[in-house]
């Protein structure tokens, strides 16, 4: 099938649209096809390997917990496209931007990229937005996960707070990182967002979200994809990683982690 011919296959309805808007977030069944999610799940499992990498003090990686033991587990790569050519596409590929694009009502560009294991007994993450009031930061920021391994409730999938978005940022206007309180969705139901392999749901920066430990006994891989529109900052994606990464260096040593480097 002809690249034209799969972004006219995807794209999306009115009613998504009106949907995603009215309720913070939509789901795109079988966006990507099995070889495309098998070769994302090759990938995956070659990059699992590089011990090299997965080092406390490089910043490209994130830790969780074992909701049981403790243990420190190695969760996600922040960012991933760089490191490998098949998932760089997926990142950008046009049945992908333009949906996004739909979403926004203009071209959408690549602004963040991750690569989230979610081994089994992982804690998972508390009440957020993913905005952050800095300066630079695009108010249009918006995620697209792609399930890699199916997503539910036993593997802790991503639940979203129905039209939460609406009230905007909830957090002060600090610049730092911010859990939400339990009011701010008191009262809503969440949405479990339960993805089969290939399935995409993209929901925005201000949708309140959270995840539950994986309970399962398999991992729960999400290739975690975030966008900005084109009048919101253009290509800035390299532009933020820069800023990210002097950012996280200086957290990281304020609890005394001062050897950190990214590789």
């Amino acid at each position: 099938m002809s690249i034209s011919a799969l972004i006219e296959s995807s794209r999306l309805s009115r009613e998504q649209v009106r949907f995603y808007r009215d309720e913070g977030y939509v789901i795109l069944r079988g966006l990507f096809h099995p070889a495309e999610i098998a070769v994302a799940s090759m990938e995956a499992d070659r990059l699992l390997d590089r011990a090299d990498l997965k080092v406390t003090p490089n910043i490209r990686c994130r830790w969780q917990n074992h909701t049981q033991t403790g243990e420190c587990l190695f969760e996600t790569f922040d960012p991933v496209i760089d490191l490998s050519p098949p998932l760089a596409d997926l990142a950008r590929d046009p049945r992908l931007l333009g949906a996004v694009g739909e979403l926004y009502g203009e071209p959408a560009h690549l602004f963040k990229d991750k690569l989230i294991f979610k081994p089994p007994g992982a804690k998972g993450h508390d009440l957020h937005q993913d905005y952050i009031s800095w300066p630079s930061f695009p108010t249009s920021f918006a995620t697209a996960a792609i399930a890699i391994d199916p997503c539910d409730r036993d593997n802790g999938c991503t639940e979203v707070y129905p039209r939460v978005h609406r009230r905007g940022y909830l957090s002060p206007m600090d610049g730092d990182f911010h859990p939400l309180a339990e009011q701010h969705v008191e009262g809503i139901e969440p949405v479990p967002l339960i993805l089969e392999p290939g399935d995409v749901a993209i929901f925005g920066g201000y949708a309140p979200h959270r995840s539950a430990p994986n309970r399962s006994a398999s991992w729960r891989r999400l290739l975690y994809l975030s966008y900005n529109a084109d009048s919101d900052g253009g290509d800035q994606r390299d532009a933020h990683y820069a800023e990210f990464h002097t950012w996280l260096k200086v957290k990281y040593a304020q609890y005394g982690k001062t050897e950190t480097f990214f590789q």
